[in-house]
């Protein structure tokens, strides 16, 4: 029996990752990318010595990395990853120059927040961290490895027993006002939500559990930057006969024709590839909206809640900047107010807060020696959506130029201005004259690179009602044979959970198989019932003309 064959639209994090898990079960697995490189926006960046990690900058939940490759038979290690440790996990800069550092050495944590909260801090903090500690322990067991494809499947005992200690009616920044007075604080424990795209007035309280994970497990980063740990899982893939197409465009999934199943992809120069699965590791709603029939619920998705874009400069520098650590952020004066006009104008803030990633600080690999090499990450509103418009690319490629030169050029000039000004005031260096080269991305460049609807870096949002039974399906509901993986679809957006979701969406593509293989068996058993009583209905006919050919032509007619 021919090994059952899979299709695989995009080789971001999702897409090899389930590659990996299919080829190593026996299936005959086609990767198509659009793009010259696998990883998605965990791709690099390279510049005359230079590397930056164009996306993720850092590894947590390091448990989801380790899970991955030991459910491949064999571990990070052995696939030539080696990890480092990041101390501090950030250093904080807040407008008035003062600093915090966010560390998982508990005696220097114990200093710093008594400092600004007083001889009972300390606590206070141990009993946010037990808190933090749940929401990770209770979204591990009942949300991030199991599926929901329906509000059915979210009335279990154990899930609706678990939700109230999961708190997700309230805010992150709520949850964690609890437990500190100071406003420094506050906002030290609650900025992460932005690993979601979300606002800390908005994400449910349930997140807190990335701070758990950096304060107990630690931030990490692979030497040689973040997409090693792509290229190590493509190369397992590989090592089972995945193949890769890459520079290959798919414009269309293609259905029977009653659009009940899904038959494999169409690509742009019109080739087929046909397959008994489709997974889609692209941009959900683009998907929805792009690459099949046209649907009320496609556009919908359109509609829903969506995570922030950014704009990232990438700049390669003639010196190093001694006090900035590996990963640095600089908050705004006004916190909520710069969050406000992100998530509720969808604007660039007046005073944006930042992010800053040095990856020579960590691994020297990244920049010639005696220079560093660093990322600006600035949070900024996502673009109105585009997927369900009936434009070309071609047009829509001349639209985002004119957008891009009209209005965005003029506001990187200024964002780059305050970020200059901010770190010449933090750090008492002044960067104008010390960078050589700079790469800029956009939300339109988001969009156009990687078909990211909106420009949205982390898909859809994590609103309540975005998540469990009311995040997208990972199988098509209509569709069979039709699979997503990927940051909008269940169990979410981030590196680790998406690594996780490949296992749920492999366990249903293992499941469909099951029943084609089983239709198929009946069908086989059917044939053979079938086949059988011709032969007993046929067996009495021939008899007869044999008897009848004897008494035609047998002896005693002679």
């Amino acid at each position: 029996m021919d090994p059952p064959t899979a299709i695989i639209v995009g080789a971001g994090v999702g897409g090899i990752a389930i590659a990996a898990r299919l080829s190593k079960k026996g299936y005959r697995v086609t990767v198509v990318e659009k793009n010259a490189e696998v990883g998605g926006r965990c791709s690099l960046l390279h510049d005359n010595g230079y590397r930056f990690d164009q996306g993720p900058s850092l590894l947590l939940m390091p448990t989801f990395f380790h899970q991955i490759f030991h459910d491949l038979n064999t571990s990070m290690s052995a696939e030539g990853i080696t990890l480092k440790k990041c101390t501090p996990n950030y250093r904080i800069w807040y407008p008035d120059l003062s600093t915090l550092d966010l560390t998982t050495d508990l005696t220097t944590m114990k200093s710093q927040i008594e400092s600004h909260e007083g001889p009972h801090g300390f606590e206070s903090f141990l009993h946010f961290l037990l808190e933090s500690g749940h929401h990770h322990t209770l979204s591990c067991e009942h949300v991030l490895h199991r599926n929901f494809p329906s509000l059915w499947s979210m009335l279990r005992l154990d899930l609706l027993l678990a939700l109230p200690s999961l708190h997700p009616f309230e805010s992150i920044y709520s949850r964690a006002s609890k437990y500190f007075h100071s406003e420094k604080l506050r906002q030290a424990f609650t900025f992460a939500s932005m690993y979601l795209g979300m606002s800390p007035f908005d994400a449910p309280g349930t997140y807190s559990l990335l701070q758990y994970s950096e304060l107990v497990d630690g931030i990490w980063y692979p030497v040689g930057g973040f997409r090693t740990i792509l290229d190590a899982l493509m190369r397992i893939s590989m090592r089972y006969n995945t193949t890769y197409l890459m520079n290959t465009t798919v414009s269309s999934i293609e259905l029977t024709p009653d659009q009940r199943t899904a038959t494999g992809v169409r690509l742009a120069d019109n080739t087929l590839l046909t397959g008994d699965i489709v997974i889609v590791n692209a941009d959900l709603t683009y998907a929805y909206n792009n690459l099949l029939p046209k649907t009320s619920y496609g556009r919908s998705l359109t509609k829903r809640e969506t995570s922030c874009s950014a704009i990232s400069f990438f700049w390669s520098l003639d010196t190093t900047v001694p006090t900035l650590q590996a990963h640095n952020v600089f908050l705004a004066t006004e916190y909520k107010i710069s969050f406000d006009a992100i998530f509720k104008r969808n604007e660039v803030p007046e005073e944006p807060s930042f992010y800053i990633h040095i990856p020579s600080k960590i691994d020297s690999s990244a920049a010639p020696e005696g220079r560093d090499a660093m990322v600006v990450l600035v949070p900024v509103g996502h673009l109105p959506s585009s997927s369900s418009l009936g434009i070309s690319a071609q047009e829509k490629e001349k639209d985002h130029q004119q957008a891009q030169d009209q209005k965005w050029n003029p506001l990187m000039n200024q964002i780059r201005t305050k970020i200059h000004s901010r770190i010449l005031s933090s750090t008492g260096i002044n960067l104008t004259n010390h960078i050589i080269h700079e790469k800029i991305e956009t939300p339109l460049t988001w969009q156009t690179k990687y078909n990211l609807d909106s420009g949205a870096i982390l898909g859809l949002s994590h609103s309540f009602l975005n998540v469990l039974c009311f995040r997208p399906r990972i199988q098509h509901q209509h569709i069979q044979g039709l699979f997503f993986v990927g940051a909008s679809t269940h169990p979410g957006s981030g590196v680790p959970v998406v690594l996780s979701g490949s296992g749920i969406t492999c366990s249903l593509v293992e499941g469909e198989m099951a029943k084609k293989r089983k239709g198929r068996g009946k069908m086989m058993r059917y044939g053979l019932v079938v086949v059988m009583l011709l032969v007993l209905l046929l067996v009495p006919v021939v008899v007869l003309v044999m008897s009848r050919s004897e008494g035609l032509f047998g002896v005693d007619e002679l």
